[in-house]
């Protein structure tokens, strides 16, 4: 009986502070939003986004989305945690790409076909509007470096120039296989992005014998995502889809018996190219060492040589990352960078998050502390070593408290790096997607209630203001 009382006192404490994270993070939205407003026109006008912290205009609308959007949210919180605990894995795991699909593009079209999917890709900053202009990819290749910085006649616009050659290279193929134009690239964006939706809770099923069920709990707070705002519309997306199944690869080489120098081969593929789409994927390297430090080293060599091999085919064709990178801060202080004041974006990135991932997962924060069980770590076990450590932390660590961890870990240095003020609900993708697995930790007897805020938080950003990318 004194042990039933004291497991009910401890759900208790943790509920409640669910509720007091969950009210920290509406409290720093709040604050975010309300500051621009008090200041000065001009600091105003200095943090270069009219909704801050969103990158984007206030502007109340509704579009032909409104309506499968909201239709779209009812069903998932209300059949949506049933499905994921019942159906076979593979269907639930379809049906979990399938509704992140249409839970995005319903939100795109709130904002209309063309301004709100078509024709995001296409405006002037934008990579497609540099696709025409590359007749010869070898070339363009070699020469990509030379046109990083701005204030020059041949000076790549702002997305393309504050990327390396991968993500334009990407489009450029995608226009010569014939799909060329604004519709195709955000398919593609958006299709390789939600599947993200599918990356997560596999990489949380490698991760223990018993770790299914969790993953399973992620699959509604994946689906229905509030980053679908933006996994529509951005090229980030392409970036969080890559490198997602990048860690899911590492995470399976762990476990198969067969074929995982295969596996792992192509997460180190996935890893090299993700470099070389955006310099901020190095930061991917949280996640990926996390699953490894878990489940095994032995997919690191493999991996590793697959994205040495990468960077050296870059290479060969005239691109040195690190030159790249070095050109890139500078244009990135060439911008508005250099006027956007980094004592309100230092924490405003943070607010711009949890409106990119919800309040679930700001609540299930001291959960996903908890689940990592750091004391295991530093007290060690019976036996001596550091080995023995390792082990014993490995059989403890929550699978998905490791991979929210990770990701809420890789934002967090994003955002102490000062190259990313503002615009981080979208550059910040990749590391949310993981972020968001958090919610999974939240107990089951809530789950509808924390879907429906995910659901109306995002529903109101998506009517309210209009986003610029």
């Amino acid at each position: 009986m004194r042990n039933a009382a004291v497991q009910t006192r401890v759900r208790a404490d943790h509920r409640r502070a669910d509720l007091y994270c969950a009210l920290g993070g509406a409290l720093l939205v709040a604050t975010a939003f309300l500051v621009p407003r008090i200041l000065s026109e001009q600091w105003r006008n200095d943090l270069y986004a009219g909704a801050a912290p969103i990158f984007g205009s206030w502007l109340p609308h509704i579009g032909w989305g409104t309506g499968p959007a909201i239709g779209i949210a009812a069903l998932v919180v209300a059949y949506g945690p049933n499905l994921a605990r019942r159906l076979p894995w593979r269907r639930a795991l379809l049906l979990t790409w399938v509704t992140s699909l249409a839970w995005a593009f319903a939100l795109a079209m709130v904002d209309g076909w063309q301004r709100g999917f078509a024709g995001r890709l296409t405006t002037h900053d934008e990579y497609l509007h540099e696709v025409g202009g590359v007749t010869d990819i070898a070339a363009m290749l070699r020469g990509f470096s030379g046109r990083i910085l701005d204030f020059q006649p041949d000076s790549w616009t702002t997305h393309v120039s504050g990327h390396p050659p991968g993500a334009l290279l990407s489009f450029v193929l995608l226009d010569r296989a014939g799909l060329g134009g604004g519709a195709w690239a955000a398919l593609l964006c958006m299709s390789v992005g939600c599947a993200a939706a599918v990356a997560v809770p596999v990489t949380i099923r490698t991760l223990g014998a018993d770790a299914e069920q969790k993953a399973r709990a992620a699959l509604p707070f994946l689906a229905l995502a509030p980053a679908a705002i933006w996994l529509a519309v951005s090229a980030d997306a392409l970036f969080a889809g890559v490198t997602a199944w990048a860690v899911a690869l590492s995470a399976i080489a762990t476990r198969q018996r067969r074929g995982w120098v295969v596996a792992a081969c192509g997460a180190g593929a996935l890893f090299g190219f993700a470099l070389f789409l955006s310099y901020g994927m190095i930061l991917m390297a949280v996640p990926a060492a996390a699953v490894l430090l878990a489940r095994g080293l032995r997919p690191a060599l493999p991996a590793l040589v697959a994205a040495l091999l990468v960077v050296a085919l870059f290479n060969a064709a005239g691109f040195w990352w690190l030159d790249g990178y070095h050109l890139v801060v500078q244009r990135y202080y060439q911008g508005i960078a250099s006027d956007r004041p980094y004592s309100y974006w230092v924490w405003a990135n943070l607010a711009g998050t949890v409106c990119a991932i919800g309040l679930a997962p700001v609540a299930a924060a001291h959960r996903v502390v908890r689940g990592l069980r750091f004391g295991t770590l530093l007290r060690g076990p019976d036996t001596p070593g550091s080995a023995g450590r390792l082990v014993r932390w490995r059989d403890a660590v929550d699978p998905v408290a490791l991979v929210a961890g990770a990701g809420f870990a890789a934002l967090l240095l994003a955002d102490l790096s000062g190259l990313s003020k503002a615009e981080t609900e979208r550059i910040w993708l990749p590391f949310e997607v993981w972020a968001l697995a958090g919610a999974a930790l939240l107990p089951a007897r809530g789950v509808r209630g924390w879907l429906a805020v995910q659901a109306g938080g995002t529903l109101v950003l998506a009517h309210v203001i209009l986003t610029n990318w």
